[in-house]
């Protein structure tokens, strides 16, 4: 399953100019780690997590819809609201991301590179600049080789592998393009299967991606009945997809109940129920000490999500890239490393495995974790936050090495920068 080893990301809000993990085309990151299976950020309130998380959203809207869209969907408030406060009013700004990732283990990596902002003809929102690279089949090491290079729309694009020794055959691949600027040129060249697999399974990539939105209110509707393979965005379908995990997968769903038996005191059995008048589905709870069930919309908070989480990760195709902000709310606290370790089982355990990135500020959490597995985020006095691997700091690593769980030294403080 494709994986991000690295991204950067400029001028989003508070997030000035953080990087994480390995960028391979930029001579400062092409050393570091790559990012690990588990990507944890954690941060106290207001740091910059919601903007990180929403920065991951954005690229993905950008995927199926025009940019100007995308930077005016939910609460973004337009260009003018996403950039960095110090740039907002350089007509010249953009937005810029770079993704650095492999579709699969042994393939070789591709860079993605692209920026967002005002057209100098017009002000209208635009993509100023797409790029990808990739080095050439056959050669292990050198400089990646552009297949897509535009500006404002315009630009080439290229076909086929690039096998070591086919230069004439690169030359015949090579076509000029001019896109509309106003969308990603990857969301156009993507329909042309046969000539762009490249392009296509990247903008497959990112379109796959799931940012959880989960919240228990929305669990509690009562959806008509459908069933469903895959919890949406916010849970609204979730008893539509027990319907269908218990009927057409029900040894994971046996299993998925078992395990959260083991995490949720008294609840013995979950089940869907379909109204036969109504065709409504509802979530039973049957717990240990009543005789009658417990629907969902009278089951707590932290059930519920506890339960949605179970869901997602047991999914048989997950999304490669599933991003969770703050799991921790409405969850006891000695549930949180339990919750870790599942993530961890989830995103390392398994074959077709997904690459789990999670927001937290619940130091019991983060007791469960590596320091190669969190990012410490910070805003700094001038307003922009900052990022930092704990991995990279000697002090931290040894003192893990000692037996102090990591939530420990974050609550600590022994994380900040003013500390280490």
């Amino acid at each position: 399953m494709a994986m991000i080893e690295g991204f950067r990301i400029r001028n989003y809000r508070v997030l000035k100019d953080i990087t994480m993990g390995r960028i391979g085309t930029d001579p400062t990151f092409k050393d570091a780690d790559p990012l690990t299976s588990l990507v944890t950020v954690i941060g106290r309130n207001g740091a910059g997590k919601s903007t990180l998380f929403d920065a991951f959203g954005f690229l993905a809207d950008c995927m199926v819809m025009d940019v100007e869209t995308a930077c005016n969907e939910g609460r973004r408030g337009g260009l003018e609201k996403l950039l960095s406060a110090d740039v907002k009013d350089d007509p010249k700004a953009t937005i810029d991301f770079v993704i650095y990732y492999r579709e699969a283990q042994n393939e070789r990596p591709i860079t993605y590179e692209v920026s967002i902002g005002y057209h100098p003809k017009g002000g209208q929102l635009c993509v100023a600049s797409e790029k990808m690279r990739q080095r050439r089949q056959g050669e292990p090491y050198g400089r990646p080789y552009p297949f897509l290079d535009l500006v404002l729309g315009h630009g080439y694009a290229w076909a086929g592998k690039f096998s070591v020794g086919e230069g004439e055959k690169e030359a015949t691949d090579k076509m000029e393009v001019t896109l509309d600027p106003g969308r990603l040129a990857i969301t156009t060249l993507a329909e042309h299967i046969k000539d762009h697999p490249r392009i296509t399974k990247f903008r497959n990539f990112i379109k796959g991606w799931y940012l959880s939105y989960f919240t228990p209110d929305a669990a509690r509707q009562t959806p008509k009945f459908k069933p469903e393979r895959q919890l949406n965005l916010r849970g609204e379908n979730i008893a539509n997809v027990v319907y269908y995990m218990a009927n057409k997968n029900s040894e994971r769903f046996l299993n998925i109940l078992e395990r959260i038996g083991k995490k949720i005191p008294g609840i013995g059995k979950i089940s869907p129920y379909v109204d036969p008048v109504t065709k409504n589905v509802y979530l039973q709870f049957h717990d240990k000490g009543f005789i009658s069930p417990f629907f969902s919309p009278q089951m707590s908070d932290g059930t519920l999500k506890l339960f949605a989480y179970m869901l997602l990760l047991e999914d048989p195709e997950p999304a490669p890239f599933i991003c969770i902000e703050e799991p921790e709310n409405g969850l006891h606290h000695k549930l949180l490393a339990d919750l870790a370790r599942e993530f961890r089982f989830h995103a390392t355990g398994r074959k077709n495995k997904p690459q789990l990135f999670i927001t937290t500020h619940q130091p019991y959490f983060v007791d469960a974790l590596t320091p190669a597995e969190t990012w410490i985020l910070e805003k700094k006095g001038n307003g922009f936050a900052t990022i930092s691997h704990a991995s990279d700091n000697a002090t931290i690593v040894s003192m893990v090495n000692e037996g102090i769980p990591l939530g420990n030294l974050w609550y600590s403080d022994y994380m900040d920068d003013e500390t280490v």
